[in-house]
């Protein structure tokens, strides 16, 4: 097959769970097709660029500026997203340039299959009707239960406004496209009850079983490690609330319970996390997550707010080191708790399965070979790339 592929990124260097499905995906698509990849391309950003030959045969860059969330250039967008009738998530990725260089690419190859990574590109493909919607999160939800779990008032009103503007674009293209893949069975039948959405597939989410392999004798690194970008929001309120309800328990049984926080650009709030306790170790980007899942306890994925499924989840159980989670961090994975996996909403609670598995030394062990069975047995990416594959034959 021939398939034209837009995202709103390149994939390298690759730091989100989005960027590691659809890289993984791609390169075992890329092995057996011809793959032609279309994304907007930061400044400064040569590295996506250069090793985009890894996944595709063809890229095409469109320079687009997309500010930090945290700058003064995001601040106009901000206010913008007051009135503009696209969710302001949305309206940054909307690149005339990119649906100019889409619609030339489309009189010029006959392709086979069109895709579009993620919602966000969608403004910029001129005929949604004729292409797959690749939909890692349901976003609308993710903004919902921003506002189900915002600080203010203000913050609250502002959540509210983009969740509403995010169902209704978000409902729209899933009326439009040509299919759906979702990456969990609960994800696919929220968008057919939610927008109506008529032809929707799901494929589960894979790990890279080798890679995450864990060595005869890691290094310790904290009792407790969570893995994620520390820019997004989903994992910055998981990490506040986990430092200032949960941690608090832990540390009335074992004072010396560290932590590490591991992604990359951490915002200023979690930082301070760090300077104000010695205990809690704040990495930013690293080249290599793997030293600090084999050098913990467990994996903690303490999430309020999300949509989707957790990579992180599966790839900790591939390193061999047991999960605790809440109900939102491991939903849609083919998981169960105290099987393999422990689940807990309330503070106290997440608390005591932490220390079960500090204490408990054959649940310890019980729990990762568990996990590390589940993981080996269904989800490895080849398999998921095959179900890819057949969702995108014409």
């Amino acid at each position: 097959m021939k398939i034209l592929w837009v995202k709103s990124d390149f994939l390298h260097p690759t730091t989100r769970g989005g960027q590691i499905r659809t890289l993984e995906t791609l390169k075992r698509l890329h092995q057996r097709h011809q793959i032609h990849y279309v994304a907007l391309q930061q400044p400064g950003d040569q590295e996506g660029l250069a090793r985009s030959s890894e996944y595709s045969t063809r890229a095409y860059p469109i320079p687009h500026r997309v500010p930090e969330k945290t700058s003064l250039a995001f601040l106009p967008q901000l206010v913008e997203g007051l009135y503009s009738s696209y969710p302001v998530a949305v309206n940054r990725y909307r690149s005339p340039a990119m649906k100019r260089r889409i619609e030339a690419l489309l009189l010029a190859e006959q392709f086979d299959s069109i895709v579009c990574d993620f919602l966000f590109p969608a403004p910029n493909i001129p005929d949604l009707s004729a292409c797959i919607l690749f939909q890692h999160n349901l976003e609308a939800l993710i903004w919902q239960r921003h506002a189900e779990n915002a600080s203010s008032r203000l913050r609250k009103a502002y959540f509210q406004l983009q969740a509403k503007r995010m169902s209704a674009y978000e409902g729209a293209v899933c009326r439009q496209v040509k299919r759906i893949i979702a990456v969990s069975d609960s994800d696919a039948a929220l968008m057919r009850a939610r927008y109506g959405a008529a032809r929707v597939s799901s494929i589960p989410t894979g790990v890279d079983l080798d890679y995450f392999r864990k060595p005869h004798r890691p290094t310790p690194a904290a009792d407790f490690t969570f893995i994620g970008s520390m820019d997004w929001m989903p994992n910055i309120d998981g990490m506040l609330w986990f430092t200032s309800e949960i941690l608090p328990f832990l540390r009335k049984r074992r004072p010396d319970c560290s932590l590490a926080i591991v992604g990359r650009k951490p915002a200023p709030e979690i930082l301070a996390l760090a300077r104000r306790d010695p205990r809690i170790l704040v990495t930013g980007t690293v080249p290599d997550v793997r030293p600090y899942l084999w050098g913990s306890a467990a994996s903690i994925v303490p999430l309020r707010i999300g949509g989707g499924t957790r990579l992180k989840i599966y790839e900790a159980m591939a390193a061999g080191i047991p999960v605790v989670s809440t109900t939102i961090g491991a939903e849609g994975l083919d998981c169960e708790h105290g099987a393999n996996i422990l689940i807990a909403d309330q503070p106290a609670d997440f608390a005591a399965r932490c220390l079960e598995l500090l204490e408990d030394p054959g649940l310890h062990r019980r729990l990762a070979a568990a996990a590390l069975h589940l993981v080996t047995t269904r989800y490895s990416w080849d398999a998921v790339s095959r179900t890819f594959e057949q969702l995108l034959a014409p």
